[in-house]
């Protein structure tokens, strides 16, 4: 058996333009940390509900891998969390997730997602947004995404406006102590989606569907 009959998930592939995202992989990890140890975001704002950026640099690599092995460790059809890694021309260049929860019923996904500093304002944010979207709408048959920002995180709030959704409400987090920040959820409907005028290709779709307990829409 190949690790790909082990875990389909590991097959699973989404090729946007410019990009390729897959399930992280253990030989991932050394491209995420060294994007994330050049920079995500300026220090004197976070924009995580979780602080993670703000570990020492010693510690941020095993902490990153570590939190991409419980990940997978989580994965259920009732309950699951892909964290992709985001490949331009090969190099790993950030994150984005696809969460979910009850998704037989709720039909309703959550996507989070981040990139290094050096490829960010060229919009391969607003591309691997789109790209997870149309997989999960097209493929997934989920009718509604879910997403949140920090209500000064103007270029994410960009982005979701762009792409259709709707304000969700607004909710607290404190991801540094003393420092609480108002987070926006917003909401998308799939028909509500601005779909780009390109379409994802993908592979092995079937087998990491099966793993999460959804029958494909293709």
């Amino acid at each position: 058996m190949d690790l790909e009959e082990v875990w389909p998930l590991f097959g699973l592939e989404i090729a946007t333009p410019r990009l390729i995202l897959r399930p992280v992989r253990d030989a991932d990890l050394p491209g995420l940390a060294e994007a994330a140890l050049d920079g995500v975001h300026d220090p004197a704002h976070m924009p995580f509900g979780f602080p993670w950026t703000d570990a020492d640099a010693a510690d941020l690599p095993r902490n990153l891998a570590a939190y991409h092995w419980t990940l997978r460790n989580r994965v259920t059809p009732h309950n699951w969390n892909i964290a992709f890694a985001v490949h331009v021309n090969g190099t790993v260049v950030g994150a984005q997730d696809l969460s979910a929860y009850d998704f037989a019923n709720r039909r309703t996904v959550n996507s989070g997602s981040w990139l290094t500093r050096r490829v960010q304002n060229q919009g391969l944010g607003t591309e691997m947004r789109v790209g997870l979207l149309q997989s999960a709408f097209d493929y997934l048959g989920a009718q509604w995404a879910e997403s949140s920002a920090a209500t000064w995180n103007e270029a994410s709030l960009r982005v979701s406006r762009k792409l259709g959704y709707s304000l969700n409400g607004i909710t607290r987090q404190s991801p540094r102590p003393g420092q609480p920040i108002n987070e926006q959820r917003v909401r998308l409907e799939r028909d509500e989606f601005a779909s780009p005028n390109w379409s994802i290709a993908v592979r092995g779709f079937d087998a990491a569907c099966t793993q999460l307990g959804i029958t494909p829409r293709r």
